[in-house]
């Protein structure tokens, strides 16, 4: 068994639930039977089919964004970066990642700044959950056989049948979430001590284990970004909706989870900032490397399933 964790689904649509996400290792020599729904592909393969939209789903990209990568000292990492370019591999964006991945130094915050700044929002907020019907919810009304809010915002409850036509068809009938609009979610990343680091938010959601989980710096999957639309200002947004091209690193539609979620898709971002931008930022957010976060993804419920999704995009080649 190489990974076994146990990792969150969003907060805002489910009431702390989580998976187990799990890889094991076989022996080159057991025979293993390939079904025809099954393929054997390497991790670089699986990274290079996230460039493309809807292709590697929620429940794949969570598990890979769980594969350590090891820590290393800077002169170690120097060395690798100058044999990468002796090979003539790409060594702008792919190796920034790399080397924020894989060094234990030059780090804005050590870990336990970071543990510090998430038990103290923890402690700051409390958060009191209670079941209630759904015929006593406030806004929320059921209009020709549809659960949904009263102003169409956020999402609705529809129920669908669903066929599957092969060599027999199979049938049945479900509820589904379908979304009032496509999601935006994305990473804001900033050299600082010569290394990348990525901005995280600090976020309370309704099912949330353990109140806050650490986010994107910008989440935007079942509220209403549109312009003008939004009830309240969202910090950052405009840095990812007015981006310009050369600072874009990543950025593709990704599906959610299709067995409960009708055709919903959000926008996966990844956005260079320069020194224009500060350091200082809110109370919520926090400057850390791919090292960091991925030493967060070894404990339960601390990278939400927002950010596990981004941090599985990242491609080192």
């Amino acid at each position: 068994v190489l990974i076994d964790q146990l990792q969150s689904e969003q907060g805002a649509r489910f009431l702390q639930k989580r998976n187990r996400n799990i890889i094991v290792e076989i022996s080159e020599d057991e025979d293993l039977p390939v079904y025809d729904n099954f393929v054997w592909l390497t991790l670089r393969q699986i990274k290079e089919l996230l460039r493309s939209p809807n292709v590697v789903n929620m429940d794949t990209r969570t598990v890979i964004s769980c594969i350590q990568f090891g820590s290393y000292k800077d002169v170690d990492l120097r060395f690798l970066i100058a044999f990468r370019k002796l090979l003539d591999i790409n060594v702008d964006r792919t190796s920034s990642f790399l080397v924020s991945v894989l060094n234990e130094e030059n780090h804005l915050h050590d870990l336990q700044h970071i543990i510090h700044w998430i038990t103290s929002l923890k402690f700051k907020y409390e958060l009191q959950i209670e079941k209630i019907p759904l015929s006593k919810m406030k806004d929320w009304i059921f209009d020709d056989g549809v659960l949904r809010h009263k102003d169409h915002k956020y999402f609705s409850v529809i129920g669908v049948n669903v066929e599957i036509g092969n060599r027999e068809v199979i049938s049945w009938d479900q509820p589904m979430v379908q979304s009032a609009q496509d999601g935006l979610m994305g990473f804001l990343v900033k050299r600082i001590n010569g290394i990348y680091h990525f901005l995280v938010q600090a976020k309370l959601e309704a099912g949330n284990f353990d109140i806050v989980e650490m986010a994107p710096t910008v989440q935007c999957l079942t509220g209403n970004y549109r312009k003008g639309k939004n009830e309240y200002e969202i910090p950052y947004l405009d840095l990812f909706l007015n981006a310009k091209q050369e600072n874009i690193w990543y950025s593709t539609y990704q599906s959610e989870e299709g067995g409960r979620f009708y055709h919903e898709q959000n926008l996966n971002m990844i956005v260079e900032v320069h020194d224009d931008f500060p350091v200082d930022v809110h109370e919520n957010y926090c400057w850390m490397t791919l090292n960091q976060m991925l030493s967060f993804v070894t404990y339960n419920n601390y990278l939400n399933m927002a950010a596990r999704s981004l941090i599985s995009v990242i491609n080192f080649r």
